[in-house]
């Protein structure tokens, strides 16, 4: 009975040992997290937030020409492609880390003619060999190679590969995020540049007829020269005003172009002035943020694989045991090959030990260690920044929404002062520079207005971005 009770201590010593890690118990890095955010009270997110679909928030906006740009940046985007392949990348690398945990089998068979050398040593004794100076040699084996992970060095590498590929993974959404928020704010762009055309095409058919007015009061003799320049240097600049804007939408196509995989020289989006909806959108709670956005994700996911490194690092102090095996069949003549004098084997394992090597052991866990502290910093720096972003982004918001409705009143008031000023100065009761700064009044200020709703929607996108992506209402 003794032998088998010594087998089962060590099979139970080895299942013990075999269960230990050398990384440090891993703790997520502690920022501070407030209750809610400034602007908004509790709101109760479902849960668990991060299976929250992050994609189609921009179908809120209720527009179709997002929705359709958005589809050909998923199919045709060159930087999305690219993002998915880094992720493809660290996935197989996570497989080929794991591939460890297994013991690597190999089969071999080989044929061959061999010539011993005539004075080769310990051939023969006084001239005489014992051994042929040629002959054949056939040889099919099998073989196996397993380690025994008694310090979890291949366990901690296997979690730092999986923990790099859930950051890839992270890398990855977050980079789909991104560009589908450049392509939503450059769309809503060309919205407003379109809103902005529109309006001074407008103003110029408004001014030319002004000018022309001036023309024949000038021709009557009830107008002065005066009024005809006037008349005439708000119409070119109102001209000058469009051009530009004309130029601005040109750039913001291009690279709309660029955002859906489409050459700017043939690329083109033809004039479109329906209205962008304001989503409603619900931030959550900052803890929730820690779950949703992936680039928060990512850094976590970073500082747990520096971590396991740490591990890895520490257990190049011990002993690396293998378990090897071999087997096969080998004989000088090929016919009877696999019969059973011809067999052979050997099974042993093997220890290899590093008793000095100059401190390579010892920085490299200290190299382990700074790197898990680096990537705690960054972790904590990207949780803030996110923090922050949501706080811009919503005071921008609720600022947005308050200077649109004085601009509002603006508008109108100037709208209602040119028209006021065209009538009296039809009935010769003021000068037309009266009606020449109630136009650029006027002008301006719708031109602010649209300026305003634009960044009030451009702001929405940034929310929705610094928030993760998508959300439900329900």
């Amino acid at each position: 009975m003794a032998r088998p009770d010594r087998a089962i201590l060590v099979a139970a010593l080895t299942a013990v040992l075999g269960a230990c890690s050398l990384a440090p118990k891993y703790e997520v890095p502690q920022v501070p997290v407030a209750d809610q955010y400034k602007q908004v009270g509790p709101w109760a997110p479902a849960q668990p937030a991060d299976a929250l679909p992050r994609d189609g928030w921009w179908h809120a906006y209720s527009y179709s020409r997002l929705d359709e740009l958005q589809t050909k940046l998923a199919a045709n985007n060159a930087d999305l492609a690219a993002a998915l392949a880094h992720y493809q990348q660290a996935d197989a690398f996570r497989r080929e880390v794991r591939s460890g945990l297994f013991p690597t089998i190999g089969v071999d068979a080989d044929a061959q003619r061999d010539r011993q050398s005539d004075t080769k040593p310990l051939r023969g004794v006084l001239g005489s060999p014992t051994s042929p100076r040629t002959y054949n040699s056939f040889t099919v084996g099998a073989d196996l190679d397993y380690e025994i992970d008694l310090w979890g060095r291949v366990r901690d590498s296997v979690k730092a590969g999986n923990a790099e590929a859930e950051a890839a993974a992270g890398d990855f959404a977050s980079a789909r995020l991104s560009l589908q928020a450049q392509l939503s704010d450059s769309v809503i762009v060309l919205n407003g540049l379109d809103r902005q055309i529109d309006l001074l095409q407008q103003s110029i058919g408004a001014f030319e007829k002004a000018l022309q007015l001036t023309e024949d009061r000038h021709a009557g003799g009830i107008a002065s020269g005066l009024d005809v320049a006037r008349a005439q240097t708000q119409l070119s600049s109102a001209r000058s005003q469009l051009k530009q804007t004309q130029a601005q939408r040109e750039i913001t196509e291009h690279a709309v172009a660029v955002l859906v995989g489409d050459s700017a020289s043939t690329f083109s989006l033809p004039t479109d002035l329906t209205a962008v909806n304001l989503p409603a959108i619900p931030v959550g709670v900052p803890s929730t943020l820690l779950q949703r956005r992936p680039d928060i994700a990512s850094a976590e996911r970073r500082t747990a694989a520096a971590n396991a490194r740490v591990g890895v690092a520490r257990s190049a102090y011990f002993p690396q045991i293998t378990l090897d095996a071999q087997g096969g069949y080998q004989s000088s003549v090929y016919g009877g090959l696999l019969n059973a004098p011809n067999h052979f084997w050997s099974l042993g394992p093997s220890f290899l030990l590093t008793l000095f090597d100059g401190g390579l052991r010892k920085a490299g866990v200290e190299a382990a260690k700074a790197a898990t502290d680096e990537a705690g910093a960054k972790y904590r720096s990207v949780v803030l920044n996110a923090f922050a972003q949501v706080e811009d982004s919503q005071s921008q918001l609720a600022d947005f929404a308050s200077a649109i409705e004085d601009q509002q009143a603006a508008a109108d008031a100037a709208q209602k002062t040119l028209d006021l000023s065209m009538e009296r100065y039809k009935q010769g009761a003021v000068g037309y520079l009266d009606v020449v700064t109630a136009q650029q009044t006027a002008l301006d200020a719708k031109r602010s207005l649209i300026n305003l709703k634009t960044q009030q929607l451009r702001a929405s996108v940034q929310l929705v971005k610094a928030l993760g992506g998508g959300w439900q209402q329900t």
